[in-house]
């Protein structure tokens, strides 16, 4: 059994649920992938799974990237990602895996980019209140004090100051599978999920467990 798969985001509707209710959920192309190479705790020093989505052509692709796809027999790809397998599987490279690995009912936790929102003040970043607008105040959406004068006479690592928004790493954790459609590769999480439409996504088991045994030093101990 494999952790999850490589997916792409559609975009966002609503369903209703058996009670009438209205359900925002977020459409996603799960697959299919193929497995590319499967390492083993003897070979590797753990065992996961490399998938690999949506073919490309071989132009677009680095040389090592080329080699290594070559070696295994396999179509070139555009994205290659790990994720994790349970020890007693009987997975073979070349294989694909198709949205059924998730059911209706299931927890997924989805990887994604954020969408990128430039550079933002401290306002719209970090939710600060900022000053009266009336009054001659002068003191509208600017930070204010960030540090101390005389001692320690620096500022804080990580003080909430003004930056790029967005385009970093956040997972949507704990989303429910509304609908996994085998036949046209779809999968319906109930919520939103990271990034803009368009954009790749990793969507992974919740709780999922590795029947692996200890290592050789946790046993002699």
């Amino acid at each position: 059994m494999v952790e999850g798969m490589i997916g792409k985001k559609i975009g966002m509707t609503q369903t209703f649920d058996e009670n009438g209710n209205v359900i925002p959920v977020t459409v996603i192309k799960a697959g299919p992938c193929r497995i590319v190479q499967i390492k083993t705790r003897e070979k590797d020093g753990y065992d996961a799974v490399q998938l690999g989505l949506e073919d490309e052509k071989e132009r677009k692709l680095t040389k090592p990237a080329a080699g290594h796809l070559k070696k295994a027999e396999m179509p070139s790809s555009a994205l290659l990602r790990e994720f994790r397998r349970s020890e007693n599987d009987e997975l073979v490279e070349g294989a694909q895996i198709l949205v059924d690995i998730f059911a209706p009912g299931d927890k997924v936790d989805i990887v994604g980019t954020s969408k990128g929102k430039g550079f933002a003040g401290v306002i719209k970043r970090w939710g600060f209140k900022g000053g009266k607008k009336t009054h001659g105040s002068m003191f509208h959406r600017a930070p204010g004090s960030i540090g101390q004068s005389a001692y320690p006479s620096h500022v804080f690592k990580g003080r909430k100051m003004p930056g790029q928004m967005g385009d970093k790493r956040a997972t949507a954790k704990k989303l429910q599978v509304i609908q996994a459609d085998k036949e046209k590769n779809l999968l319906v999480v109930k919520g939103s999920v990271p990034g803009g439409k368009n954009g790749f996504v990793l969507v992974k088991k919740v709780n999922f467990k590795v029947d692996a045994e200890k290592p050789a030093s946790a046993q002699e101990e």
